[in-house]
């Protein structure tokens, strides 16, 4: 068998750098990017966001739409989006729109809309449309909130 030469590298060098940047590759896409900001309008709410006619938010800043401000009239709650990016977008008064997991915060099952609450089909977790606030247990934390943007008539995950 033919002993490599001095000046090549040896396969377990190649493999370890391969690796090294495959991983560095994998870290940067899942690093957060942007300035941080959740709302087009300026809410109080960390993850709403309100409806503003501007657009001053630049399209590279967004992210996947998720449904058009009038599909959701005020009161209501509708699932909208698909994969990671399936939230229940919220329209609870006015120009607010807020963003929530459909998972419970329980033990992971999907909630369903019910009237005027999120209820969780599995153990009967209750949570209120307009904050995801726990209404009634076994769940004793709110559901997890999504940051969106709204531009132009039209909410994105942000």
């Amino acid at each position: 068998m033919e002993q490599p030469s001095a000046s090549s590298p040896s396969r377990r060098v190649v493999i370890t750098l391969s690796s090294s940047a495959v991983a560095a590759a994998a870290l940067a896409a899942c690093a957060p990017t942007g300035s941080g900001s959740s709302s087009a309008g300026g809410s109080s709410a960390p993850g709403s966001a309100t409806a503003s006619s501007a657009g001053g938010s630049s399209a590279a800043a967004r992210g996947p739409e998720l449904a058009k401000a009038a599909d959701v009239p005020v009161g209501a709650s509708k699932l909208v989006g698909t994969g990671n990016a399936q939230v229940f977008l919220s329209h609870p008064s006015g120009n607010t729109f807020r963003a929530f997991s459909p998972s419970c915060t329980h033990q992971g099952c999907t909630v369903d809309v019910e009237s005027d609450k999120f209820v969780c089909p599995c153990h009967g977790s209750e949570f209120a449309l307009a904050d995801g606030a726990v209404l009634q247990g076994p769940a004793d934390k709110p559901l997890i909130e999504r940051k969106i943007t709204v531009a132009d008539g039209t909410v994105y995950l942000a």
